[in-house]
C-alpha cells in the first residue's frame, strides 16, 4: 500500500503545472514552425506553379519545320525592302541585355541606317532564356500576324515592360493584358485565341532552331547578309554595315 502511495505521489510530480507549461511551449514552438514551413512552401509554389502548365517548352511543339534557311520573307521587317543589305537581330523578350541594347541603341541605329535606306532589319526569335520566352515570342508572331509595324511597337514596349530573367513573368495572362493596355489598332480578340490555342509555337520552335544552325548562341547577336557578327556592341555593328556598303559601291 505505501508502495502504491509512492508512485502516485511521483505522478502527481510528473504532473505539475511547471512541466506542463513547458510541454505547452514545447508544442506550441512545434505548430508554429510547422505552419510557417508550410505557409513557405504554399506561397513559394504559388508564385510559379499556376503558370508553369501553361508554358510549352520545345519537346512539346510538334510539328514540320526546316531549319536551313534564314527565310525573311516569314520575319517581321523594318525599312526599305530595296535596301542593300539585310540585317537580323536575333533576340529574347526575356534577355536583359537585348533590352539595354533596344533602349540605347534603337533609335540611333533607326535614324542612321533604316531610315536613309541602308538596310532592311529583320527579327528571328531566340526564345532560349526560360519557357515563357517561348510565350513571349509567340505573343509577338501573333502580333506580327495581324500587323509588322504593330509587332515592332509590341517589341520596343515589351522591353520596357520586361521582368526580372530568374521569374517566370510573360504568362499568357501577363502578356494578354500588356497588349490589352499598350498595343492598339489589333484584333484583340483574334490575338486572344491565337495565344490560348497556341498558334504561332511552331514558328517559334523554327525561329530557335534556324538560329542555332546559323550559330547564334547567345542574345542579342545580329547577321549581316547571311554572316554572323561576334559582336552585339553599336560601333562594331556599324562598322560592318559601312564595310558593306563600301564594297557595294
Amino acid at each position: 500500500m505505501a508502495h502504491s502511495n509512492k508512485k502516485n505521489q511521483s505522478k502527481a510530480k510528473d504532473d505539475s503545472p511547471k512541466k506542463k507549461g513547458y510541454i505547452y511551449i514545447l508544442a506550441a514552438l512545434v505548430i508554429g514552425l510547422l505552419a510557417i514551413t508550410l505557409a513557405a512552401i504554399f506561397f513559394g509554389d504559388s508564385k510559379q506553379a499556376p503558370n508553369i502548365g501553361e508554358l510549352p517548352n520545345y519537346t512539346e511543339i510538334r510539328g514540320k519545320y526546316e531549319a536551313k534557311g534564314l527565310k525573311y520573307e516569314k520575319q517581321p521587317h523594318l525599312g526599305s525592302p530595296s535596301a542593300k543589305i539585310k540585317i537580323i537581330e536575333f533576340a529574347d523578350f526575356k534577355c536583359p541585355s537585348c533590352k539595354d541594347w533596344e533602349a540605347a541603341n534603337m533609335d540611333r541605329f533607326k535614324k542612321e541606317y533604316i531610315d536613309t535606306g541602308k538596310v532592311e532589319l529583320y527579327f528571328i526569335n531566340f526564345a532560349f532564356i526560360d519557357r515563357d520566352s517561348i510565350m513571349a515570342a509567340s505573343a509577338g508572331e501573333a502580333i506580327a500576324a495581324q500587323s509588322n509595324d504593330k509587332f515592332w511597337e509590341f517589341k520596343s514596349k515589351l522591353f520596357e515592360n520586361q521582368g526580372d530573367e530568374t521569374e517566370i513573368w510573360a504568362t499568357q495572362e501577363f502578356l494578354m493584358d500588356f497588349v490589352k493596355r499598350n498595343i492598339d489598332g489589333i484584333d484583340y480578340n483574334r490575338f486572344v485565341k491565337d495565344l490560348k490555342d497556341q498558334a504561332y509555337m511552331l514558328p517559334v520552335k523554327e525561329d530557335f532552331k534556324t538560329a542555332a544552325y546559323y550559330g547564334v548562341n547567345g542574345t542579342p547577336q545580329f547577321m549581316i547578309d547571311g554572316k554572323l557578327l561576334e559582336s552585339s556592341d553599336y560601333e562594331e555593328l556599324a562598322t560592318a554595315i559601312d564595310a558593306k556598303l563600301g564594297s557595294a559601291q
